[in-house]
């Protein structure tokens, strides 16, 4: 941190600068409020493989009978029921603090936001499961109104405008990230004055380089995770402490100066 100028860079008679935190929040973050993570020893991809077809962009537009168990998986996956956890509430106790917080979260479920977070301090790199998008025309509505079309009857309800395929407006396996998110977040990232990776294995790339360039460009990097990471070595703290009483302690501590 520095002193004698506020977040701004004004002088203000010696207080000291509040640090730019910067937080990359995975699967792990989401669990406690019932939402399985993919990876982790009782992670979705460990007891079903063939679920992994479903959230594949080359399965899901050539496999019509892929499209319609995605639906049914969409509507009976917990994602949109769930509630924030002590965790996400946190973060937001965090940046009402007055510390400057950017969640950059690989995470589609929307927590953050329900928890507080000012919708442009939160980058959602892989997309939202809160929305639908047109493969086609690309225009968006929501999950909400999707499936009710579904319980209507329809299993695979295709674009009301132009009749294109729909889809989750979330990142596929096969998709690529949107170039702009990701360039705020790395640009977040090489900011920060604290990087917090939470909840994350930091196997999938990009999103898991960014735990690598924050300590490149001086971050104290810290890693809440309760498996090893391939970034462990780089990290300046690592908690394998339960995320739900972990990172609200660490946030505390944050917050205290």
């Amino acid at each position: 941190m520095t002193s004698g100028s506020d977040n701004n860079g004004n002088s203000n008679g010696g207080s000291k600068k509040r640090p730019l935190v910067a937080i990359l929040s995975g699967a792990g973050i989401s669990t406690d409020s019932g939402i399985p993570d993919y990876r982790g020893p009782n992670g979705v991809w460990r007891r079903d493989p063939e679920a992994e077809k479903l959230v594949t962009y080359a399965y899901y537009m050539s496999d019509p009978e892929i499209r319609r168990r995605s639906w049914l998986m969409r509507r009976d996956g917990p994602a949109l029921r769930a509630r924030p956890n002590a965790a996400h509430e946190a973060v937001v106790r965090l940046e009402r603090a007055g510390v400057p917080v950017r969640v950059i979260t690989q995470n589609v479920d929307g927590l953050h936001q329900l928890a507080g977070m000012p919708e442009r301090k939160v980058l959602e790199l892989h997309g939202t499961a809160r929305a639908v998008q047109c493969t086609r025309c690309k225009e968006r509505s929501s999950m909400e109104a999707a499936l009710e079309r579904v319980a209507a009857g329809d299993p695979d309800p295709a674009c009301e405008t132009c009749g294109g395929i729909l889809k989750s407006a979330t990142v596929m396996f096969g998709e690529g990230l949107d170039p702009a998110v990701l360039g705020e977040a790395v640009a977040v990232t090489k900011a920060c004055d604290v990087f917090i990776a939470v909840g994350t294995s930091l196997q999938v790339h990009p999103a898991a380089s960014l735990a690598g360039l924050a300590a490149d460009h001086g971050a104290r990097l810290v890693i809440v995770n309760a498996e090893p990471t391939p970034y462990d070595d780089r990290a300046d703290e690592l908690v394998r402490e339960p995320i739900g009483t972990a990172l609200p302690a660490l946030l505390e501590r944050i917050a205290a100066g």
